[in-house]
């Protein structure tokens, strides 16, 4: 059985692929020849299709582009001329500086969300991936469905389970995805300005966050990923070391293709003294850590605990912010800045703070960096869907703890209404079941059986402007319920935990009231523009 389902295009899509895409028939590939704003609107298009890159360029956007001129182009070759060209710069220059000014736009396709997660780490690139909200993942995939299927647990004594095992969650996700579909459509009445269209999509978005528990974390996902060529050289040294033997297949795909576009960045990712001692030094590392903690704190797994925990925060933080936000305005140093702002009355210290954030007419209008000198670190045990949303915000400090099945799962409300609750419990028992059975021989692989309602622990630690744009994100009327829920209880706990009301009033943009239907009005907005473009 093949790891990985190759495409299939004519003659004649093959000749016009070959021209933009390093290769027609591997899950990894980059884009060439384009312009930016097309390969940037390419990946806008990821999230919310079932589609391939590749294919979504044919169906959507070759017609629209001038391709005559580049029939005697192929990126599925390298680029010799590039290649000596950078190696003279980086005789002169030095690679690491140069490095960080090319980049490539990399399509990632066919990568379990156990693997997206290690894709997504670095700070210092965009990533853009395939919703579970838009798109229904019963939808096969070379008559297949769509989760990863790891070559050693396939050919193990586990394989034929795993196999019928991941088919029956899957087919279990369809059945209850129709049923509570049916539900809310029977139960939220359509408003008397929207279409057909809209409707439809609104609820079956809420039907689909409902039952995106019931996916296992081996689902399938496309990732469009842009970076500098340092930025995909950490990323590769970190897959090359992780004891995921996915990341280490998938690092060696992204590997070979990149080395088309961009190969000097690359020169010593797999250099045994270079690349190889990095890779080595980071899993020497990770592996001792886990024996010795192992070894002190056993496997233990805490209970009764709350689903967000406020663990560190600095009680002096708003003079400290008081100060930071005079600091660029005065002509004294900060110790002496400080001295002043602890003898100020509190109406002085609100006074600067409400000059400095200003009007926010809206959540994109954000203070300067003085919100950067105080940090929250919090400890958040929720399901892995809405972890998976949090994991994604790159200016912070994320750390999480291996996916089990041990912390429990959470069930939506919306299930129980409508009547799915024993469906959705024999997926998690079948996901718990097989996770038992799997991790003993494969500890690692074991974690792709876990459903996406079991609960994962993760601490994040992010400063007050960071708390600003993503609490204000999060909580907005579209975003899933899961994730909605943990950044109110964060911004209730900088608030009250903390005792920093004047930062989280400064978070004027938060939404407590939840909407019937969170996607309606952004599906109302998009029917408006194309309204208006057509």
């Amino acid at each position: 059985m093949t790891v990985y389902v190759p495409e299939e295009f004519t003659d004649a899509e093959s000749d016009i692929l070959r021209r933009y895409f390093s290769n027609l028939d591997q899950p990894v590939f980059a884009l060439v020849n384009l312009p930016e704003v097309v390969k940037g609107a390419l990946f806008a298009r990821y999230s919310r299709s079932p589609r391939s890159l590749r294919r979504l360029f044919l169906d959507e956007f070759v017609n629209d582009l001038e391709i005559a001129g580049d029939q005697a182009v192929d990126a599925t070759v390298g680029v010799d001329r590039a290649e000596s060209l950078y190696e003279k710069v980086f005789v002169e220059y030095g690679d690491d500086s140069v490095a960080q000014l090319g980049g490539v736009h990399l399509a990632c396709e066919q990568a379990s969300n156990i693997l997206t997660k290690i894709l997504e780490w670095g700070r210092l690139m965009s990533y853009l991936e395939q919703s579970t909200r838009y798109i229904a993942y019963d939808e096969r995939l070379g008559g297949r469905f769509r989760y990863y299927r790891d070559p050693d647990v396939v050919a193990s004594k586990f394989g034929t389970r795993y196999v019928g095992d991941m088919d029956r969650m899957f087919d279990s996700y369809s059945q209850l995805a129709e049923i509570v579909t049916e539900h809310v459509r029977s139960t939220v009445p359509k408003g008397v300005k929207d279409s057909d269209f809209v409707y439809r999509q609104a609820t079956r978005a809420k039907a689909l966050d409902a039952v995106r528990g019931m996916l296992p974390a081996s689902s399938l996902s496309n990732v469009g990923i842009y970076g500098s060529g340092q930025a995909f050289e950490q990323l590769l040294l970190r897959m090359r070391a992780h004891p995921l033997p996915e990341s280490r297949l998938y690092a060696d795909m992204m590997l070979t293709e990149l080395r088309k576009v961009i190969p000097s960045f690359l020169r010593r990712v797999d250099v045994a003294e270079r690349g190889g001692k990095w890779s080595e030094y980071l899993s020497t590392n990770a592996g001792n850590m886990s024996e010795l903690i192992d070894s002190m704190m056993g496997d233990t797994v805490a209970s009764d605990v709350d689903e967000v925990t406020l663990v560190d925060f600095d009680p002096e933080a708003e003079n400290k912010l008081v100060a930071a936000a005079c600091y660029a305005y005065s002509h004294l140093p900060e110790s002496q800045i400080r001295m002043r702002v602890e003898k100020m009355s509190i109406a002085e210290k609100t006074e600067i703070l409400n000059t400095y954030i200003g009007d926010r007419d809206n959540r994109r209008h954000r203070p300067g960096r003085a919100f950067e000198s105080i940090d929250y670190r919090f400890d958040v045990l929720s399901d892995y869907g809405a972890f998976r949303d949090l994991q994604r915000h790159r200016l912070l400090t994320i750390e999480w703890q291996p996916l089990t099945p041990y912390h429990g799962y959470a069930r939506p409300e919306l299930v129980d209404a409508a009547g799915g609750t024993a469906l959705f419990d024999e997926v998690m028992d079948r996901s718990s079941s097989l996770y038992d059975a799997l991790v003993t021989d494969y500890p690692q692989q074991a974690a792709y059986a876990v459903s996406m309602a079991y609960r994962i622990r993760y601490v994040m630690q992010f400063n007050a402007r960071e708390a600003m744009h993503m609490l204000e994100l999060r909580s907005s009327p579209q975003g899933h319920p899961a994730y909605r829920r943990v950044a109110l209880e964060m911004h209730r706990q900088i608030a009250e935990k903390a005792g920093h009301k004047a930062v989280a009033a400064s978070m004027s943009h938060m939404t407590t009231e939840a909407p019937e239907l969170e996607r309606l009005e952004s599906e109302r907005r998009a029917e408006a523009k194309r309204n208006k473009h057509s």
